[in-house]
């Protein structure tokens, strides 16, 4: 789908709703993501400059073209300093409150435009923006469906180079390339291959590791499709592994399970989390399980919702979660099951593609 002025204008015309974006107020939107989702930007700096009835992207001479090939409903300028530029949008606009996405916006940013806009109230924006891009379009879902695929293709066409004696670094750069070979336009995180003591890392780099016989390995990989990210881990064995590593898989596959059928629209993200920490607490893993069940994935790997315990929100159809509980024991193996799925309005579609019983290379 091509981005245009159709959708530029209800993106920005939710947001204004969403923060409640009155007369002599703005929002200001530095994170780049959020640039790229409210005005179809995708170049690496900028800002947008949202007000009730307008909208300014200021970007540098490098992407000044890019910005007016690329960006809808908005007016592109260019700046020579950042932060002077958004001061001339604000002093032209006459706002006198502005909204800031707080997680974008440095210490030292919101000093310098505090000194170059006295008077002008500079207030970070309710947690309520990072909703904006929670619930998905059809089309973007169909992106993401797109990434899944071909990153569990890609899986495939690297199985053969799991084998004892090949470095993690080596097969996580075969991994990478083979996605982009199979379509995608980048890498959606780089890969993880955690093999034996480093797969108890939830988030281990590659590294000069050589795979072993009887290792566990946690792989965890995403693509990217047309901006639009997927995100999925399986965990498998070379050769027969231990015994209790295949107890405390079938408990993972349980708790994976148990928690994917509890996702629907109306299930508050927190319940999600305490369904798979539960199971797996009841059975005396609870405290291997060191990270939430789950997050938001988007045009961002890591996004929001967040399925995390006491968290209040609540899923909605269209959002699109992982559901990825996990056990790690220091020095020994680890173990990650994740699927990413669709909300719906009474269960969820799975969009990635890997099966997810033991395996065994």
């Amino acid at each position: 789908m091509e981005f245009d002025r159709t959708l530029a204008d209800r993106r920005m015309g939710r947001l204004r709703s969403l923060l409640g974006v009155g007369a002599g107020e703005a929002v200001l939107i530095l994170d780049l993501k959020n640039i790229q989702y409210l005005a179809g930007f995708t170049g690496s700096d900028g800002a947008l400059f949202v007000a009730p009835d307008s909208a300014v992207l200021l970007v540098d001479g490098r992407y000044e073209n890019q910005a007016k090939r690329e960006a809808a409903g908005v007016e592109v300028r260019r700046y020579g300093d950042k932060l002077a530029g958004i001061a001339a949008v604000v002093s032209e606009g006459g706002q006198g409150r502005i909204l800031f996405d707080a997680a974008a916006m440095t210490v030292e940013g919101h000093a310098k435009l505090t000194e170059k806009l006295p008077g002008v109230v500079l207030a970070p924006a309710p947690a309520d923006l990072n909703r904006l891009r929670g619930v998905k379009e059809e089309w973007e879902i169909d992106r993401m469906r797109r990434a899944a695929r071909i990153a569990g293709d890609a899986v495939l066409a690297v199985m053969d180079s799991i084998r004892p004696g090949v470095q993690e670094k080596d097969i996580a750069i075969e991994l990478e390339y083979k996605m982009r070979r199979l379509g995608a336009d980048g890498i959606a995180f780089p890969s993880i291959i955690a093999s034996g003591e480093n797969s108890a890392m939830p988030h281990a780099s590659p590294g000069m590791r050589r795979i072993r016989e009887h290792d566990v390995i946690v792989v965890d990989y995403g693509a990217v499709c047309e901006g639009y990210r997927s995100d999925e881990t399986i965990t498998l064995s070379v050769g027969k592994p231990p015994d209790e590593f295949r107890e405390a898989y079938g408990a993972v596959r349980e708790a994976h399970d148990t928690a994917m059928r509890a996702v629907r629209s109306g299930a508050v993200c927190g319940s999600v989390d305490a369904v798979a920490r539960g199971l797996l607490s009841g059975k005396g893993w609870g405290p291997f399980f060191s990270h939430g069940t789950g997050h938001g994935v988007g045009l961002d790997v890591h996004e929001y919702p967040r399925l995390a315990a006491a968290v209040e929100g609540t899923l909605e159809a269209g959002m699109v979660v992982t559901v990825e509980p996990g056990i790690y024991l220091e020095g020994r193996w680890g173990i990650r099951i994740e699927d990413m799925v669709r909300v719906r309005n009474d269960d969820c579609e799975i969009l990635t593609v890997f099966g997810k019983d033991p395996m065994v290379l």
